[in-house]
């Protein structure tokens, strides 16, 4: 039976979906790090997880756990972001030899949960996070703007939608990615050794 519903994981507040074979666990208040999605009829686990996991453990790492959603992903040189009418300075957080800014604020912030439900087909959630002037990183990019995930499991799998507004008369810089930590071996009692890892080489 499909269900959506608000969790405790550990002291990690979450909503956890069942749907269509699995389930998924996003923590809201971290990002809305999916930090769990498992295939509970093969009993594959997808992502990094340990169900002893307090929330604190994730919460100091949260790009190491689960799939975190970065804005931005990957790295700017020096810090800086150059949009079409303005140039911004982000903290560089990646220094020694680097001296990059590192994967952004949004997989740290606190998301507010909108509405989740589901039906005979899947279960859902809905969030929503607001940057203003209130976000300590303001300062280093003074533009608002509304950021809504939809996370909807289904026995298709896990798929999110992203939705952002400019909130400003600014332009609005996008850039989103997955971080995701990939768990090895997937399924439940296999070993390290069976795994086979094909890449292309380009």
């Amino acid at each position: 039976m499909n269900n959506a519903k608000m969790i405790n994981f550990n002291g990690t507040p979450c909503v956890e979906l069942t749907a269509g074979g699995y389930t998924a666990l996003i923590a809201y208040e971290i990002g809305c790090n999916v930090i769990r999605l498992r295939n509970t009829e093969h009993a594959v686990e997808f992502f990094r997880f340990n169900s002893d996991n307090p929330a604190e453990t994730i919460i100091s790492s949260p790009e190491v756990w689960g799939m975190p959603t970065l804005y931005f992903p990957n790295r700017l040189a020096d810090g800086v972001l150059k949009t079409s009418d303005a140039e911004y300075h982000w903290p560089v957080n990646e220094k020694n030899h680097y001296n990059n800014h590192i994967h952004g604020f949004l997989h740290k912030r606190v998301h507010n949960v909108e509405e989740y439900s589901s039906d005979e087909k899947s279960a859902w959630v809905r969030t929503k996070f607001v940057f203003d002037s209130n976000d300590e990183f303001y300062q280093y990019m003074p533009v608002d703007f509304t950021v809504e995930y939809t996370f909807t499991l289904s026995e298709d799998g896990l798929k999110q939608d992203i939705k952002f507004t400019n909130n400003s008369e600014k332009v609005l810089p996008v850039s989103i990615g997955s971080h995701t930590a990939m768990a090895a071996p997937f399924v439940d009692g296999a070993k390290l050794a069976d795994i086979r890892l094909q890449v292309p080489a380009m």
